[in-house]
């Protein structure tokens, strides 16, 4: 086991933000773990846990110990002629594990392809993309709870999951380290592809029958054309979460706005983000989508989408947010919420 000291986490945020870690330390196992959690450093520092570094941004040094998890290994652990359960260790890529899925013919995630990050990342913000989320195959995790270094099993009713959002980031934030997680995949996959553009990607791709693969293929398609490749550009993906609004309060802000885009969830109504940035604006541009301030801005082809074009840090790219925040608040009576941590 080794704790190195003033780690520099440039290589360690998709952010690329190069701010130091008071300490600093990777485990490959559960024994690891523990033997970090019972060193004298751990129980005398704050703790933070660091997957892939995709949704967190660096805003000063970080004073404490990083634990970064690289817990590998996929396992089947049931299966029948229609599902099979596959438990998989926390350090595992997540797209790698889609892919993995897909090989197997296992359905049930291919709609959350590329999406940046770790498999123990995934339940702590419930993640989810065209027409799908985590939940709807999760099954359960274990973690390990930091202070009484005991392992625990929650269960998907357990995990309180909401949009973006689960027990991990309310009552449980930072009493737990995730160790696997269990999801429940299907060899009769049923096909979503009404969400967003998927078919009409299909449709591009020259797809006549329906395969994993090719659903896969056109959700990455989809990303790659809209999201700037973290090795090229820092970023950490959709900043913001898409708000809900009742259905009162959206039935005024229609009235005014006739093209404002929306999908209804139960009783409220989820408008995107990515529409309310594009149509307000900084004081000096006509829209947030595209503005760039020296060597941090807006996407030119996401609104949702922060980035650091070379060496911005962290506290310049939150400020913008914050402005981005105030400016969709005066505009529309709506608060956006961040989706990345900000340490």
């Amino acid at each position: 086991m080794l704790i190195e000291q003033q780690k520099s986490l440039l290589d360690y945020n998709t952010f690329h933000i190069d701010e130091y870690a008071r300490y600093f330390t990777t485990v490959q196992n559960e024994k690891e773990l523990q033997l970090v959690l019972e060193s004298e450093i751990a129980k005398e520092q704050e703790l933070f846990i660091l997957g892939g570094g995709s949704n967190v941004l660096l805003t000063h040094e970080v004073n404490g110990l990083v634990i970064r998890n690289q817990m590998k290994g996929i396992e089947i652990i049931y299966e029948d002629d229609s599902i099979a359960k596959v438990k998989f260790q926390a350090g595992e890529s997540w797209h790698h594990c889609v892919l993995w899925c897909v090989e197997q013919n296992l359905g049930g995630i291919e709609n959350l392809s590329f999406i940046p990050g770790t498999i123990g990342a995934a339940p702590i913000q419930n993640i989810g993309a065209y027409g799908a989320e985590l939940k709807d195959v999760f099954v359960e995790l274990e973690a390990m709870h930091i202070c009484l270094k005991q392992r625990k099993v929650f269960m998907k009713n357990e995990c309180n999951f909401g949009y973006r959002n689960s027990i991990f980031k309310t009552e449980a934030k930072g009493k737990y380290i995730i160790l696997s997680v269990t999801l429940q995949l299907s060899k009769k996959p049923q096909f979503n592809t009404s969400y967003g553009h998927i078919q009409d990607e299909l449709n591009s791709m020259g797809v006549t029958e329906l395969n994993l693969k090719a659903v896969s293929d056109a959700i990455i398609r989809i990303r790659q054309s809209k999201l700037p490749d973290p090795a090229m550009i820092g970023n950490a993906g959709s900043f913001f979460k898409n708000p809900s609004v009742s259905e009162s309060e959206f039935e005024i802000l229609h009235k005014k706005y006739n093209d404002m885009p929306f999908f209804k969830n139960n009783e409220a109504v989820k408008i995107p983000a990515a529409w309310l940035i594009e149509h307000c604006h900084p004081d000096n541009a006509l829209s947030w989508k595209g503005y760039r301030e020296l060597n941090f801005g807006v996407h030119i082809k996401q609104a949702l989408c922060l980035v650091n074009y070379s060496d911005a840090n962290g506290r310049d790219i939150l400020g913008l947010s914050e402005r981005i925040i105030t400016s969709v608040q005066q505009a529309f009576n709506i608060t956006l919420e961040r989706e990345v941590n900000i340490w």
